[in-house]
């Protein structure tokens, strides 16, 4: 339950008004609250979950906040009350990377002192929809541990973390599709060097080296332990210029996995590529909403 929390918390941000002040200054602060853009929301609702600060998450959040944490009721109020856990052991996060695509903000954080949720430190994509009201709707995420030694030497965090070439969204949306339909779910394996820089590509998956070559090297072992990720499903993919979050289901370690896929597009090829993999858990459910459900 205490991981659940952390995995949970993901979706959070705070701008707290603590005790009361005059009149003014409370429609002042509600005025702020109404003219945040998305990111804005979202960073201040995130803010708000680590300071334990419910006042601020109301005003930010619907009641029927929906939670697809799977060890997590959904609703507001019930994870309201679990936020006292994060203070007490002292769990803060560090936001690497926010996008936007529509009403999804997505975001690469890291997390610390979350040693009772999991690991002393982990890395984890979360996924928040705003409504048209402007209100924090819905969560996703996916965590691991954070990796100190690394196949590339790159961590799982690292690069660059600012979206450019806003007017190639939606074509680099399309190619991460296709990449992932034919590279990773086997439609045109043999089309790899299509999608993929052959002369750059970072990799930030902690198991694997930089380049086609890490990648071929790192199939081969896989494919020679008969433990070769399956990918099966694409369920949502966001993107904001050359950044592109692809969430999919697939098999890898005898169990069911989400695989997040965040990739960086130079001239139409793949130049960088960060990852969460979490196992899809079956039991000890808070909620019946799935990890996927956009």
């Amino acid at each position: 339950m205490r991981y659940a929390i952390i995995v949970f918390v993901l979706s959070g941000i705070l701008a707290s008004c603590a005790t009361s002040q005059s009149k003014s200054k409370s429609e002042q602060n509600e005025s702020q609250v109404i003219h945040m853009n998305k990111k804005e929301t979202v960073g201040t609702f995130l803010g708000a979950v680590l300071k334990n600060d419910p006042a601020t998450m109301r005003k930010l959040a619907n009641t029927d906040y929906i939670q697809h944490n799977p060890f997590i009721p959904t609703g507001l109020e019930p994870f309201i009350q679990m936020l006292p856990v994060l203070q007490e052991n002292g769990t803060t996060a560090e936001n690497i990377r926010m996008f936007q695509d529509g009403n999804y903000v997505f975001m690469h954080n890291i997390w610390r002192n979350a040693k009772p949720f999991g690991a002393d430190e982990m890395v984890s994509f979360d996924i928040i929809r705003i409504d048209d009201n402007g209100k924090v709707a819905e969560h996703w995420d996916a965590m691991a541990p954070l990796v100190q030694e690394t196949a590339s030497g790159r961590s799982q965090t690292d690069g660059p973390t600012a979206a450019s070439e806003f007017d190639k969204t939606e074509a680099n949306k399309a190619l991460a599709k296709m990449m992932v339909e034919d590279i990773l779910m086997g439609k045109n394996p043999n089309k790899i060097t299509e999608y993929i820089s052959s002369e750059q590509y970072a990799q930030h998956n902690p198991g694997i080296k930089d380049g086609l070559a890490g990648i071929t090297e790192a199939v081969e072992y896989l494919t020679s332990q008969n433990n070769m990720f399956k990918y099966t499903k694409i369920h949502k993919v966001l993107g904001e210029g050359d950044f592109v979050l692809t969430v999919s289901e697939g098999e890898w370690n005898g169990t069911t996995n989400v695989f997040y896929d965040l990739l960086r597009f130079e001239n139409g090829k793949a130049v960088e590529h960060w990852d969460v993999i979490q196992p899809i858990p079956t039991e000890g459910l808070a909620n019946d909403n799935g990890m996927f459900g956009f």
